[in-house]
């Protein structure tokens, strides 16, 4: 008798074996490999990403993505190993998904819009841009918004979609700006001569580039004025200084050569009674 309960109890033990004992084996292996594989396709995705220099943000969340995303396998795969259906853990999983999605669709636009600004970059922080309707100097690029501190120093916050979505306009691309500015002067005046004041005004300031070379051009044959276009080119950073350089010393320049800036006139008619 006891020698048929040991023969049951080896029996039933080397069953117990087979049945959990190995898959558990194959658990324990694929977790341990899985979690190699993770670590070092996170480091090498990391090394790739530092040397196309990707944003900080960009960087640190495309990570986190892929991190989660592996481990999620990870775990579907063991759970599958151990005998446990995943087919309804998927469903859930894939349900609970659909769910958060409706329920945060703008948010949902506004994370896109976030990845593909820092993924493309069409613009950093620092730079000057103009879009939404507002000009300012940006200050913070997150996942969900942008931060940008306007000329009045106002912090304007702009949702990434609508943002990605729009015209933006970037004025430190190029690192030089074109400084655009009009003065009216009399049709009494010698264009050639007001033209070449202008010019020199333009140039002798020592922020103004010599190339590309200012323009200056007579605009429009107005109802009052010849309007003369007035365009020097400077660095980004400098252009507001040229900008109130030129509106200061407009008159005193066309004043020296006798040129006269018109100005709107009233005549007062009055009618002598009987």
């Amino acid at each position: 008798m006891k020698e048929l309960l040991e023969n049951f109890n080896l029996e039933k033990g080397f069953e117990l074996i087979l049945e959990y004992g190995i898959p558990l084996v194959k658990a324990i292996l694929i977790y341990l490999i899985g979690r190699w594989l993770i670590n070092k396709v996170l480091r090498v995705t990391q090394k790739f990403m530092l040397l196309r220099k990707y944003d900080v943000t960009l960087e640190k969340f495309l990570l986190n993505l892929i991190k989660w995303g592996l481990w999620i396998l990870l775990i579907v795969s063991i759970v599958g190993t151990l005998g446990i259906q995943t087919t309804s853990f998927a469903a859930i999983i894939g349900a609970a998904g659909l769910a958060i999605g409706l329920a945060l669709q703008g948010s949902l636009s506004n994370f896109a819009g976030g990845v593909l600004l820092l993924l493309f970059k069409p613009f950093k922080v620092g730079d000057t841009v103009e879009a939404q309707g507002i000009i300012g100097t940006i200050k913070e690029i997150d996942i969900l918004q942008t931060k940008v501190i306007t000329p009045q120093r106002k912090l304007a916050i702009i949702p990434n979609g609508p943002l990605l979505n729009g015209n933006i306009i970037n004025f430190n691309t190029e690192g030089i700006l074109r400084c655009d500015t009009t003065i009216g002067v009399s049709y009494d005046a010698d264009i050639t001569k007001t033209i070449e004041a202008l010019r020199k005004l333009a140039t002798d300031h020592p922020l103004v580039l010599k190339d590309p070379a200012p323009q200056i051009v007579v605009a429009a044959n107005a109802d009052s004025s010849i309007n003369i276009h007035v365009r020097p080119y400077t660095l980004t950073d400098d252009v507001w200084t040229v900008h109130w350089y030129l509106q200061q010393n407009f008159k005193p320049t066309l004043d020296a050569i006798g040129v006269e800036i018109p100005y709107p006139h009233q005549v007062e008619i009055q009618k002598q009674g009987s």
